[in-house]
């Protein structure tokens, strides 16, 4: 037990979990998850994007990457759940509509199976190669719609962070605040035109009271930790919102490009 043998070649081990916590404490002290938590990327960056589904995440996302390219960056962009070819199983499972009976915890504990096989695999890799990554969904996504939404309580997620994520915190998360009725609406389309086999249904048929749990806690996260993230009104006009997104990265990641 714990010699590099016994380590699955790509996995961390225990000397790449000490430099997370090293390297991050020579590029900032901001905290995440209610907890002294750190990445270990000296040059990469760690964004994500947060929200309702039918909030804009996945376009914004996007027109973000195309930005960052722009200035000459390395780009990387991927999801959750999912990212990996582990990942996309488990997330079909997840959001298929038929998926049934599927117990909270169950679902919060594949929530985090994705996010750990993606974090060893596909994150942590590109960021010590000095990739800015970009994730539509992350930790914060688990605290609203299994800790708050599926009522299992903040506590349970952020324990599982702290132990499954290898104290991985974004260096910027992007919240894009809608109301529920209109993010619901647009979600439900979405996916009703999707054509295939199976759906991403499975949370748009929870109740209204699911969802205004799951937006509140959001901004629950957003005036908690100020530091991490960026509140953005995703009510107005795709320009606007996409102007406000550009900002927040320059102000808070890219000083002296703008």
């Amino acid at each position: 037990m714990g010699s590099k043998e016994d380590t699955p070649e790509g996995s961390p081990s225990a000397t790449d979990l000490s430099s997370v916590t090293d390297a991050k404490r020579g590029i900032g002290d901001s905290l995440c998850y209610d907890s002294h938590v750190w990445h270990g990327a000296n040059h990469g960056r760690f964004i994500t994007f947060e929200g309702l589904d039918g909030c804009g995440k996945s376009t914004h996302l996007e027109r973000l990457a195309g930005f960052l390219r722009e200035q000459g960056l390395e780009v990387l962009t991927t999801r959750e759940p999912g990212g990996t070819e582990i990942g996309e199983r488990v997330r079909s499972i997840l959001l298929d509509s038929r998926t049934q009976g599927l117990a909270p915890l169950a679902e919060l504990a594949l929530m985090f199976a994705s996010r750990a096989q993606q974090i060893s695999e596909v994150i942590l890799p590109a960021m010590n190669r000095g990739t800015w990554v970009l994730c539509d969904r992350y930790t914060d996504s688990s605290e609203a719609y299994q800790g708050a939404g599926r009522q299992l309580g903040v506590d349970a997620v952020l324990t599982l962070h702290r132990v499954i994520c290898l104290g991985l915190q974004p260096d910027l998360t992007l919240l894009l605040d809608n109301d529920v009725s209109a993010s619901l609406a647009r979600a439900r389309r979405r996916n009703l035109a999707t054509t295939g086999e199976g759906d991403e249904n499975r949370f748009e048929q929870e109740n209204r009271a699911f969802f205004e749990r799951v937006h509140q806690q959001f901004l629950v996260i957003a005036k908690r930790e100020p530091g991490r993230v960026a509140l953005i009104d995703a009510r107005r006009p795709m320009e606007a919102v996409h102007a406000d997104v550009v900002a927040a990265v320059r102000e808070r990641l890219l000083p002296g490009k703008g």
